[in-house]
């Protein structure tokens, strides 16, 4: 780990922590470093979508994933500062599993000097196929 990362944790984190419904929605980091991180949300009956079918919303499973990308950002090598979303599309590939977690993956794989470019991915805690894919676009303003 390098003597940046821990600082970058804390800023996620704090990121993070800071957003009223990423409290809500019980995220918590799991791992960030250079450019990539890793949120999960637990399951809660309170994120149901369908209460016939018990799955998670899709607007939480876009918040997570957003919020990852977001944290992937601020974690790249190239320190930018503070992001916003410009564009977000996620595809939802299959329901998440009714009483599991979800955990995002991002990855900010290329920065210009104004914009983010990122991909992430969402998964239960099934094995094999994801529950949703993203490719986004993110602003970037200044340096750490």
């Amino acid at each position: 780990m390098s003597d940046q990362q821990p600082d970058k944790v804390r800023i996620a984190r704090q990121f993070i922590s800071a957003l009223p419904f990423s409290s809500a929605l019980g995220m918590a980091l799991e791992d960030l470093q250079d450019g990539v991180a890793v949120i999960a949300m637990p399951y809660d009956d309170k994120l149901v979508g369908d209460p016939r079918t018990g799955v998670i919303h899709g607007g939480a499973v876009s918040a997570l994933m957003d919020t990852c990308c977001g944290a992937a950002v601020m974690s790249h090598p190239s320190h930018p500062g503070s992001t916003a979303t410009i564009d977000l599309r996620i595809e939802y590939l299959r329901a998440a599993r009714p009483g599991q977690r979800i955990t995002a993956r991002a990855e900010c794989y290329h920065v210009t000097r104004s914009v983010a470019f990122v991909r992430a991915t969402a998964h239960d805690e099934e094995d094999g196929s994801a529950v949703a894919t993203a490719t986004g676009s993110f602003v970037v303003e200044g340096t750490r």
